[in-house]
């Protein structure tokens, strides 16, 4: 049987199978030439004292133990060309996660997305970084694998309640993904990697009998007797089936807008808003690492900070260590700032949302609106921002301590953030009350991390697209609508999912829940 440890080492040893093997046959004292194979387990940076040190959780298979390398294989799909359909709308990772599901328990998914094919999104995201020019429905935001494949590929998640997480490690790992996802304590493909990943996903589902059509926006749900009857495309093709999973991502106003005209029951949600933060990835290292150079071994330093702050919360979000900030805007007239690493996060900068959470109240200016409530003021917030910053895909920006101290900065450095930046007063861009809770969380930050509070961080407004500011509600158990039956409200979009884990997870449970429906009638 091998030996399974639990170490600390030096970032160095950790690096060097060699030296590991050395460590290890100390540690169990053997001879070196006694250990045939180490299996990584688990690993992560121990970085609360000075010297720091590696987490490892390790398996060693001395000579003469069996030892077989694990293989990562796809379930046994078989080929559903002639099944009953499902239809999917949205082809993010809740999307994508339920029509391989579906396609495991012998439905067949017809996929419906509005935006490109990954490689074809490509040409509009520059389009939107160079010429200012934003694409409805190809984008950052929408497109085939969703927000995530152009804006980080995190795979952290803290909602290990959800679900199987290490189901979908897995089948990532299948799909090509480094099986160093299934080892690190914060996943990452990256934004470079991603895109092949899901182009795969797109390939298996279509051989074995699903239907992905990109280009196609969901323009009507056809309810007939409060049951679905199938969906209307904005090309006025018309797709029956009486069960639709309802995947379209946080950022879909116009299907919120759609159901709320039909009089489908949605409800405003509280969301979290604020700034994105840019500093040099060296001073966030030197900060986390308590080091002038972290070296080759040492990841580029992360960073987690949570406050209260007037009784807000003010946390960081979505923290992109060697990354940059990336434009992120779904309609003309609006800008919107998301961080994203490529899968080496090599980037000289490190950027992180800064967000406060929002109540309900919150959104009393905006009551005419009923449950679009918080999207209208997030909406406000957005293109308050564009008209600040000279009506184009630059965004209002101003250095952290001018900010802390009212004062409009005297110059910008360049940022990441390709379009460019304008100097504003960023008090001009949030409500009052957001302003001061940011002004007075930034001090704070700066009390935790000595030097995070800084002229050297720029601040990028606005962070509003954490999540959904609409819940699709829908009843705990059968994950159908409490009102539609055939409804399926699903992922980000619907309020049920925060990243890519968590949207997988939640795709592949409505896809269960149609089949357990099926079965019983």
């Amino acid at each position: 049987m091998p030996q399974e440890l639990l170490l600390q080492v030096t970032p160095e040893i950790a690096a060097n199978e060699l030296l590991l093997k050395d460590y290890l046959a100390k540690h169990i004292k053997v001879s070196v030439n006694e250990i045939q194979h180490v299996s990584i387990l688990k690993r992560s940076v121990d970085a609360r004292q000075k010297s720091i040190k590696i987490n490892l959780k390790v398996s060693v298979y001395l000579k003469g133990e069996p030892f077989h390398e694990t293989e990562f294989r796809l379930p046994d799909y078989k080929n559903v060309s002639n099944a009953q359909e499902v239809i999917v709308v949205g082809a993010g990772p809740a999307g994508l996660f339920a029509a391989l599901q579906l396609i495991e328990l012998g439905l067949k998914p017809v996929v419906i997305e509005r935006g490109k094919e990954v490689r074809g999104r490509r040409r509009d995201l520059k389009a939107i970084n160079v010429d200012h020019v934003v694409n409805e429905d190809s984008n950052y935001c929408f497109g085939e694998g969703g927000a995530g494949t152009y804006s980080d590929g995190k795979l952290y998640t803290r909602s290990k309640k959800r679900g199987d997480v290490t189901r979908i490690l897995e089948l990532f790992v299948a799909f090509g993904a480094t099986p160093d996802i299934l080892v690190d304590a914060h996943p990452h493909i990256g934004t470079n990697k991603l895109p092949q990943i899901i182009q795969d996903v797109r390939e298996k589902i279509i051989e074995f009998g699903g239907q992905v059509l990109f280009e196609t926006r969901l323009t009507d749900i056809l309810i007939k007797n409060n049951e679905v009857q199938g969906i209307v495309t904005h090309k006025g093709d018309t797709i029956l089936a009486n069960k639709l999973i309802l995947a379209t991502g946080h950022s879909a106003r116009d299907i919120y807008e759609l159901l709320d005209k039909k009089k489908v029951f949605i409800e405003a949600k509280p969301f979290a808003l604020g700034v994105r933060a840019e500093h040099p990835q060296s001073l966030i290292d030197s900060i986390q690492y308590s080091c002038d150079y972290r070296g080759e071994h040492l990841p580029p330093a992360p960073y987690s900070i949570v406050k209260q702050v007037n009784g807000r919360g003010m946390y960081s979000f979505c923290m992109c260590p060697g990354g940059v900030i990336a434009p992120c805007a779904t309609s003309p007239g609006e800008v919107v700032t998301n961080g994203w690493s490529p899968s080496k996060r090599d980037q000289v900068t490190a950027n992180s949302g800064i967000v406060i959470e929002l109540k309900l109240e919150d959104f009393k200016p905006f009551a005419k609106f009923g449950a679009l409530a918080g999207m209208e003021f997030q909406k406000s917030i957005e293109q308050k921002a564009w008209y600040l910053a000279g009506e184009t895909q630059k965004v209002p920006a101003q250095r952290m301590i001018d900010f802390t101290q009212n004062r409009v900065s005297s110059d910008i450095p360049k940022t990441s953030y390709v379009p460019g930046t304008t100097s504003i007063e960023m008090g001009q861009v949030f409500p009052g009350f957001l302003t001061q809770i940011l002004r007075e969380g930034f001090t704070e930050f700066g009390k935790s991390m000595r030097g995070y509070l800084t002229n050297d961080a720029v601040l990028h407004a606005p962070e509003s697209r954490t999540s959904s500011p609409v819940r699709i509600p829908r009843d705990i158990y059968s994950y159908e609508h409490l009102q539609i039956k055939g409804l399926y409200p699903c992922g980000e979009g619907a309020g049920y999912a925060g990243g890519i884990i968590s949207a997988a997870i939640d795709g592949e449970k409505c896809a269960l829940m149609i089949a357990a429906t099926l079965k019983k009638q």
